[in-house]
């Protein structure tokens, strides 16, 4: 499908991201360490004289790193505004955003949104959240409604179309990454989320890879969160507690799966921790250490939570053993994207070494939030 696009249009847009540590413990009331990437979910939105929300969006086989959308192939969907929003599946993020906003007084009106994307979908980049938020941006752009220029209700909106809605088990680290951008400290606790900014940006260079396999976010989540939150509510304690009290996971009589997950996610809030130090000193940064620190993380993720694959062992084998001083899975895992942390110098021969073996990638930089795009 191929259209025209008025002259009059307004863009959007909004980064992908990279969970640098804290993978699996947003849902938990605890924090997260992640950036927003420049690979980015875009929509161009024009007005219309009826009351139709016409979508057109990339095409979903167009999944794969570095992949274009030469040929302009869309899917289309359109939303009636004087009809209730009506799902036609459980995941039908698009539709909810819609509902989410007329749920919070934002009256709509009628426009054309075409939405393309640099972000592999199906692959642990916050495909889903991404969308959600650069749609909600444009509806409100297209409006002039206030919360245009409020990104953390923005991302607040995201999280209830993409994961209250639908009684989905992910977090908040997507929507609120995504939308305000940055290298971020994102904390969880008690439900509400705090956003910090952090003061010292890594000196090294992220590259990307696409394992190009597919993952089922929502079964990978609810495989991972349910055994954690079986094992805290027998323990009784948060994990910030059993860190600080020095408790013993092993004398609660837990199952094999819910100790092996609750220690996992205990072992990575301690890696968190350093990780923070790290990004808050105003020593010279250490790469080495912060390379090792992520795969780390990596490893309690494979180890205990059991969410990686032989494809993204092998890519992050292949990259460390070429220079790559750490790395880890992106996102929920069972698949998708990992990435590697190289200095500078390294990254091309990291990325051409990965790219022999037959998996995509790309050098990425850290890039600012939604945002409207200049049109000239």
């Amino acid at each position: 499908m191929s259209f025209t696009l008025s002259n009059k249009e307004l863009s959007v847009s909004t980064p992908s991201r990279l969970c640098l540590f804290g993978e699996h413990l947003d849902y938990l009331g605890l924090e997260v360490i992640a950036c927003a990437i420049d690979l980015r979910f875009r929509a161009v939105i024009t007005s219309r004289e009826d009351s139709l929300i016409e979508i057109f969006i990339r095409d979903s086989r167009i999944d794969t790193l570095n992949m274009e959308n030469n040929a302009s192939v869309y899917e289309g969907m359109v939303i009636d505004l004087d009809r209730p929003v009506i799902y036609e599946n459980d995941r039908d993020y698009l539709r909810s955003a819609v509902a989410v906003l007329q749920r919070n007084s934002v009256t709509l009106s009628g426009v054309t949104v075409i939405m393309d994307s640099d972000i592999p979908i199906g692959k642990g980049m916050s495909s889903s959240s991404t969308m959600i938020v650069v749609l909600i941006k444009a509806l409100l752009e297209s409006v002039g409604h206030e919360a245009a220029d409020d990104p953390h209700k923005i991302a607040y909106w995201a999280y209830l179309a993409e994961v209250e809605e639908f009684g989905e088990p992910g977090g908040m680290m997507d929507q609120y990454t995504s939308a305000l951008g940055g290298l971020l400290n994102l904390d969880f606790t008690d439900g509400t989320t705090t956003a910090r900014k952090m003061t010292v940006k890594p000196s090294g260079s992220f590259i990307l890879f696409d394992s190009k396999e597919k993952k089922n976010t929502t079964a990978v989540l609810g495989g991972a969160k349910e055994p954690a939150l079986r094992a805290l509510s027998k323990i009784g304690h948060g994990v910030r507690e059993i860190l600080s009290e020095n408790l013993d996971i092993g004398s609660y009589g837990l199952d094999e799966q819910a100790e092996r997950v609750i220690s996992a996610a205990c072992e990575n809030y301690a890696i968190l921790l350093k990780a923070k130090e790290l990004l808050t000193s105003e020593d010279d940064f250490d790469d080495e250490i912060f390379g090792r620190l992520i795969y780390e993380h990596h490893i309690r993720l494979r180890d205990g939570l059991g969410i990686s694959t032989d494809k993204i062992e092998h890519i992050l084998d292949t990259a460390i053993a070429s220079g790559a001083l750490g790395g880890k899975i992106n996102g929920s895992g069972g698949g998708g994207c990992c990435f590697v942390y190289v200095r500078k110098e390294d990254r091309t021969k990291v990325l051409e070494a990965v790219e022999k073996i037959g998996f995509p990638g790309r050098i990425l930089d850290i890039d600012t939030g939604v945002r409207v795009e200049d049109n000239d």
